[in-house]
């Protein structure tokens, strides 16, 4: 990339395009704050990546999530240009295109007339290769480009061990993280970048967008696309949407640090699809927590320490972008897994949970109903698919790929290694959940499962975690036949257990 946001090139234009991404906000947007300090006028555009959207099924919450989002961004822009109502609505803000972004980026700069393009950096392997491309064709045309890091508080190998190398585990990385920010007692690293104090930049040029990219924000039918239970579902979108939430949680946060593992309370922040796609500010974030945990909050303590596995797993996957298709550590890809159409078969169980254990199945119907799983059981059903039922990683990686609201590539991963034991700082290969235990620790009362599997509501507490134990007169008093109501486990967790630790076997020295 042509700089950074603490580059000293501060060379001035005339004219500049603000590439929106995933970064779906005016307030504290370094990208923005850059291009508004250094252009004399600003355009601001987001594409709907074909090179993207043509992966995905017609029906995709994330789709409909950045479309909602894009309407208040636009919204956002022309308040942050005018402050007349009338226009306001008059004006576009936000340029919006369905195209592929490495041909209309450059085309759209070109067209504009623009002398640089501004963007914040993205760290997955596809995106970097596209914004290798897009550099090529603007620089061709004498168009600048430049990028700025924005996802995450400390990027790339900004923090390094001893020896000069990236860190490969957790606790070592999250102590350099806090000693960094430490360092500079003016806050530095958590500062917000002040947008409005530049915004005069985009006051005539919001109003006077060349005619032909006049154009509302496109509706889903026109990008092929339809709606999804998005709106039913009552996910707030856009930063307003964020800051309602971060309102919310913050009222919570105190007992975040006992409340995180529960997932029938009211716990997580719920932020994490907002963060995805930058409708609020890890900096603002980050500053809040920090400044929490100064004071001896536990529950900020927890939640920051949340905010800093998210930078670590993002310069995991920078770093090391074999992790994409291979196991972090090598060895682990000696193992063999579950293939053929048993393994089929128990992977199609688990998708459409069906496994007979009801923390599983509650889990992997949440995602498939909401597009949402709540983190520990996310490593619950993790840890079902790749050490009870034997199956890799990579195929639940992919369809939590698919299915989750907040997927990013890099904690996606991350996540799915950790479980499988094959990642940087995971859990031993001989620790395996129990998805009993773990159900009756975690949602002792069976709220959440009787939530999202209301064929067994009427079960006790105690029986609902493994129906398989209750007493004929016990099923047929609720009217539950095992088998046809609801699943007999597809695996008995003890034998899988045993199962596992021998196809581990070949990496026990590990």
């Amino acid at each position: 990339m042509s700089s950074q946001n603490n580059s000293p090139n501060s060379k001035q234009y005339d004219t500049g395009l603000v590439w929106f991404r995933r970064d779906l906000r005016v307030d504290d947007n370094a990208a923005l704050y850059h291009a508004l300090k250094r252009c004399k006028k600003v355009y601001a555009a987001f594409v709907f990546d074909k090179a993207i959207l043509d992966t995905l099924p017609v029906q995709d919450r994330r789709v409909e999530f950045i479309r909602e989002s894009l309407l208040k961004l636009s919204g956002d822009l022309n308040q942050l240009a005018h402050h007349n109502k009338s226009e306001i609505q008059k004006s576009k803000g936000l340029l919006v295109c369905h195209a592929f972004a490495t041909q209309e980026i450059p085309a759209l700069a070109h067209s504009l007339g623009v002398q640089a393009v501004f963007c914040n950096h993205d760290y997955e392997p596809l995106a970097i290769a596209r914004d290798t491309t897009v550099l090529g064709k603007l620089a061709n045309v004498g168009i600048a480009f430049h990028s700025f890091k924005d996802h995450v508080i400390f990027e790339r190998t900004e923090l390094l061990t001893q020896q000069g190398r990236p860190y490969g585990i957790f606790t070592p990385y999250k102590n350099a993280w806090l000693k960094k920010l430490s360092e500079r007692t003016d806050n530095f690293y958590l500062k917000p970048y002040p947008v409005k104090a530049y915004a005069s930049a985009m006051t005539q040029v919001i109003a006077n967008i060349p005619l032909p990219w006049q154009v509302q924000i496109p509706e889903l039918a026109a990008i092929g696309f339809e709606r999804t239970n998005l709106k039913q579902l009552k996910i707030p979108t856009g930063a307003s949407g964020a800051k309602s939430l971060f309102e919310d949680f913050f009222e919570r946060i105190d007992h975040y640090h006992q409340t995180r593992d529960f997932p029938a309370t009211k716990g997580p922040s719920y932020l994490s699809v907002h963060l995805r796609f930058g409708t609020i500010s890890i900096r603002h974030l980050a500053s809040v927590a920090y400044q929490l945990s100064l004071q001896g909050n536990a529950g900020a303590s927890t939640w920051l320490g949340e905010l800093i596995w998210r930078d670590f797993y993002s310069q995991i996957l920078f770093n090391y972008p074999h992790v994409t298709t291979k196991s972090f550590k090598p060895a682990y890809d000696a193992i063999k897994w579950e293939q053929g159409a048993a393994a089929k078969q128990l992977f199609k169980a688990w998708c459409d949970g069906q496994t007979g254990y009801p923390i599983v199945d509650a889990a992997m119907m949440q995602i498939r109903q909401t597009g949402y799983m709540h983190n520990r059981l996310r490593m619950i059903a993790a840890s079902f698919l790749v050490k009870d039922l034997g199956i890799d990683w990579r195929w639940g990686e992919r369809y939590f790929a698919e299915h989750l609201n907040d997927f990013d590539l890099a904690s996606n991963n991350g996540g799915w290694q950790w479980a499988s034991s094959s990642g940087c700082d995971a859990q031993p290969y001989f620790r395996i959940f129990n998805p009993v235990t773990q159900s009756e620790k975690f949602d002792a009362d069976g709220k959440f499962i009787r939530r999202y599997l209301p064929q067994l509501a009427k079960l006790n507490k105690k029986i609902i975690h493994q129906p398989w134990l209750a007493k004929p007169m016990e099923l047929q008093d609720v009217q539950i036949v095992l088998g046809v109501d609801y699943p007999k486990p597809i695996v008995e967790h003890a034998l899988a257990r045993e199962k596992t630790l021998t196809r581990y076997a070949v990496v026990k020295s590990d």
